[in-house]
């Protein structure tokens, strides 16, 4: 007993000490290298030499496009390192090594970097799309999870589930500008209203998503209950979300001006993932349990189809910018790529 409280202190005193990295120590010239982050006096994921994750219990995967669909990078939490595959080979390129937990992974707005948050580790880091080398490494606190920005790449979002906050930072300084509480195990879910003015947050404790104006950086209300809520998409005109639970197999459609949901839609086994295509003619949910997305008219509510030859998918859906084509991130870190109006895998890539 005595042991596991002694670990216990170590990974919370570790995480809180995290320090920068130094920057150059990810790429290599081997084309299919696993290139490591190196540490220096934080928290790396073990304790006596035993693999010992922050929030191992909590799974989840992560697809990030880049903004000229070229590359995609994947990863899940269970694994190490980030998968990055070239969307027109359907090859593997290389992977970056050094990760315990990764959480959320997002392209700048001009595709030069990426940012990948790690819960164990209790950082932020920006990556070269170019290079894959660490460009600045933050640290937010272990447990650090979902991740959003804004569409000018200045402000991100990051949720932290176990000290039940969202940190607003400044990424081109690199600098946490605030720090927002009162939030219940917020994960994965987070999202940017398109004008930029909300934010919404999913609480997976107490299953209610909450409402922060940008403005001020101060929850202004909720919305729920939902049961076991997952992912989340907004509409274009910011007057609908879109909300994945697990716990009843449903997306939930909400009115964001009342807060109210006004339907709830049954799809498939265990969805996490509720994805919006660009052109708002067609939402997936990812069945994790059904290993299956489902087709849902977003205008209506109405079950369009099913997707199936996938495995276990979760919240990792992603669309091409002409809404014809989505990729969906496979328990194994393949990437399915699937025809939205077929509604069928046309390829399986990496």
């Amino acid at each position: 007993m005595m042991q596991a409280k002694s670990a216990r202190r170590m990974i919370l005193g570790a995480a809180a000490a995290a320090v920068l990295v130094l920057p150059g120590a990810v790429a290599t010239a081997d084309p299919n290298p696993v290139a490591q982050l190196r540490s220096f006096g934080a928290y790396e994921g073990t304790v006596n030499g035993v693999p010992t994750p922050f929030d191992g219990q909590i799974h989840n995967n992560t697809l990030a496009i880049s903004p000229d669909q070229r590359l995609a990078v994947a990863a899940k939490s269970q694994s190490g390192t980030l998968v990055v595959i070239d969307l027109h080979t359907g090859r593997k390129i290389t992977e970056i090594g050094g990760y315990v937990s990764p959480r959320n992974i997002l392209f700048a707005p001009d595709g030069h970097s990426f940012t990948v948050s790690d819960s164990t580790l209790g950082v932020l880091d920006r990556l070269s799309t170019w290079t894959f080398r660490l460009e600045k490494r933050l640290p937010l606190g272990a447990g650090v999870f979902g991740t959003a920005q804004t569409s000018d790449g200045k402000r991100l979002y990051a949720n932290n589930q176990a000290s039940g906050t969202v940190t607003v930072v400044d990424l081109k300084a690199s600098r946490p500008l605030t720090v927002i509480t009162g939030f219940s195990q917020p994960r994965q879910g987070v999202k940017l209203s398109p004008a930029g003015d909300k934010v919404y947050v999913t609480n997976y404790e107490g299953n209610r998503i909450t409402v922060v104006d940008t403005a001020t950086d101060k929850p202004i209300g909720n919305i729920g209950p939902f049961n076991e809520v997952r992912g989340l998409s907004v509409s274009h005109d910011g007057t609908r979300l879109y909300v994945a639970g697990s716990g009843d197999n449903t997306v939930s459609i909400v009115d964001t001006a009342t807060r109210a949901i006004v339907q709830k839609v049954t799809v498939g086994e265990k969805p996490y993932g509720a994805a919006l295509s660009p052109d708002e003619k067609v939402l997936f949910s990812g069945n994790l349990a059904g290993n299956s997305l489902t087709a849902v008219d977003p205008a209506t509510g109405t079950v369009l189809g099913t997707v199936t030859g996938l495995k276990g998918p979760r919240q990792a859906i992603s669309f091409s910018a002409d809404s014809t084509t989505a990729w969906v991130l496979n328990e194994d870190l393949t990437v399915a790529e699937v025809d939205v109006q077929a509604r069928q895998v046309k390829r399986v890539l990496g």
